[in-house]
């Protein structure tokens, strides 16, 4: 009977491997830190958040100022035909003038060409006599033929005395001291190096006659002698090299 017994006791065991209990489990190895990448990553962080911060800053310290779109030659004015507004960083040290100073700086002269796309100051203008000094600007009718057709403000001219009289005479020209007459009958100009300040013409008419009217910025002695041979319609120019007065 013992025999039995202890036949039976055994019947129910498994006769595989004994599985650890849970108390029982393998130790992991220790998880490896890395702080140098974490650094990196908290230096990354703090850099980010930097640049967005600057930017705001400066998005926010921008101001609207005016910017010419055309040439603006010595004399003329701005207008809303000829400038546009951009934003630009504050700077107390330069004297931006706002767009919003728009209208008051109608009234002010551009005392030298200042270029399409230049960003304007103030000190670029004056309420006063906006030529040099020295000079006077003269007008002058042109036919088709006494012009070159590529003639613009900024360019470099010289004006002749075309005519076959003596409608040009009298004054002396500040050049080499001989009058216009002189200066014609020999095929000297009577200026050699006059600026052309403004241009005007009828290109926007719906016949075109060819006519031009310029304004000529000239040394104050030839003036008369410009007058005269424009008013007599005596005047012929030729563009030439050169940087304007």
């Amino acid at each position: 009977m013992k025999i039995q017994e202890r036949t039976g006791a055994g019947a129910g065991r498994s006769t595989g491997p004994a599985q650890p209990s849970v108390g029982d489990r393998l130790p992991t190895p220790p998880r490896e830190r890395k702080p140098a990448l974490a650094a990196l990553a908290v230096l990354l962080i703090l850099l980010g958040a930097l640049g967005a911060t600057t930017l705001v800053l400066q998005a926010g310290d921008r101001i609207e100022v005016v910017k010419v779109t055309a040439d603006i030659q010595a004399g003329e004015s701005v207008g809303t035909g000829n400038t546009t507004s951009v934003l630009v960083a504050a700077d107390d040290s330069i004297n931006y003038v706002k767009w919003s100073q728009l209208d008051s700086l109608k009234s002010y002269k551009a005392k030298s060409t200042i270029y399409k796309g230049t960003v304007v100051i103030g000190d670029m203008f004056t309420q006063g006599s906006s030529l040099p000094a020295g000079k006077a600007s003269v007008g002058v009718a042109l036919k088709e033929g006494q012009y070159p057709a590529d003639i613009k403000p900024g360019d470099v001219v010289a004006v002749y005395n075309v005519g076959t009289g003596n409608s040009g005479s009298g004054s002396g020209s500040g050049s080499g001291g001989s009058d216009s007459s002189s200066s014609s009958s020999s095929g000297a100009p009577i200026v050699p190096d006059a600026k052309v300040n403004t241009r005007s013409d009828d290109s926007d008419a719906t016949i075109s006659t060819g006519n031009l009217s310029l304004t000529l910025l000239v040394d104050e002695s030839d003036a008369a002698a410009v007058a005269r041979a424009a008013a007599a319609g005596a005047v012929a120019i030729v563009h030439v090299p050169g940087t304007g007065n």
